[in-house]
């Protein structure tokens, strides 16, 4: 019997891999309109429909979806991709399946700007967006003195930056605790920002964020493939003539684009960026060429899921997204430490 030639296998992937993609472009698509639906007025599928398509829609219909929950989705959406995304490039760098955005110290550094901006009631030039504005800041300046703390001799190496990451991370959750314990009135806004939710999105927000997060995309998917050749090792990947230096800083800067425009308009909803790539690597494989476009796109549908689920579960109150995405996320946790007992002996 002849064997397959590797074009005819690599063919044969290609259009599995294709395949994946388009089912969960539609599948994007079916969930917005659905999560568009549902809510405190309910509209009808045709109608969302047509009101998306320029139509006109009963009532005050349109504005509740064209105003209201379709950038609330939007964000939900971008959110969730960014979150996921940068949790499978964090777990290819680490090469550790626990890893999660906020494995440097980003949450905690962009928890202290937000909070401080809260407390000390900035606004200066940006308005309503001083709290997103000084979270995005300080994320990046968390993942400057992650980095600048683990650079030895010119070379970044990962264990290093992820104890760096731990101890900076430590340090601004310390430094957000004092803020909480000055804060006083504002103590109520620090707590529920730090909760995670979607309650503020708009079509502004929306709009900020959406460079951000497709530069980041664009410069994850560029190295998918040395992300590969990484994972079985960096002496092996420079042998076979990867930078492993120049990949390392692309996955940070790229994850920390995301990471702190995600934070900056969410607050923290933690779990997203752990569970989504798993649950991807166990359906679709290692393999980051596809990996991380389904793992993007499974993060989008995900989160706005979660979203809905948060603002319809009680009605007319709404629940943080955060609560309910670790309410998810923590017992899949536990799964994975079982799992990864059983595999290692550990």
């Amino acid at each position: 019997m002849e064997e397959p030639d590797l074009t005819t296998l690599y063919s044969d992937k290609l259009s599995r891999w294709t395949l994946i993609l388009v089912l969960l472009v539609l599948a994007l698509f079916i969930s917005i309109i659905v999560t568009i639906s549902i809510g405190m007025v309910n509209i009808s599928f045709s109608e969302v429909i047509r009101i998306l398509l320029g139509g006109e829609g009963t009532g005050n219909n349109r504005t509740i979806i064209i105003d209201i929950r379709l950038p609330r989705i939007m964000m939900a959406g971008l959110v969730g991709a960014a979150l996921a995304l940068s949790g499978a490039a964090m777990q290819g760098l680490f090469k550790n399946p626990m890893a999660s955005p906020y494995i440097l110290g980003l949450s905690s550094g962009g928890a202290f700007g937000a909070s401080l901006a809260i407390v000390l009631g900035v606004s200066f030039a940006t308005g309503a967006f001083a709290v997103p504005a000084m979270a995005f800041v300080f994320c990046f300046l968390t993942l400057f003195l992650v980095y600048s703390i683990s650079k030895v001799n010119g070379r970044t190496p990962v264990e290093t930056l992820l104890l760096s990451g731990i101890a900076v991370g430590a340090f601004f959750s310390a430094l957000v605790s004092f803020m909480k314990y000055l804060s006083g009135d504002q103590l109520a806004s620090i707590v529920f920002w730090m909760m995670g939710g979607l309650w503020g999105a708009d079509w502004t927000k929306v709009l900020v964020i959406i460079p951000f997060i497709v530069a980041g995309s664009v410069m994850v998917f560029i190295i998918s493939r040395d992300l590969n050749t990484m994972m079985i090792g960096e002496e092996h990947a420079v042998n076979l003539g990867v930078d492993t230096q120049k990949v390392t800083i692309v996955v940070l800067v790229a994850s920390s684009l995301m990471t702190a425009a995600a934070v900056s308009v969410s607050g923290i909803i933690g779990f997203v960026g752990l569970i989504v790539p798993h649950i991807m690597r166990i359906f679709v494989g290692p393999d980051h060429r596809i990996l991380l476009p389904t793992t993007l796109m499974v993060g989008a549908i995900f989160m706005i899921y979660m979203d809905t689920l948060a603002r319809t579960i009680m009605a007319p109150e709404e629940l943080p997204v955060g609560i309910i995405t670790a309410l998810m996320g923590a017992p899949f946790f536990i799964y994975l430490l079982r799992r990864r007992r059983r595999l290692t002996g550990w």
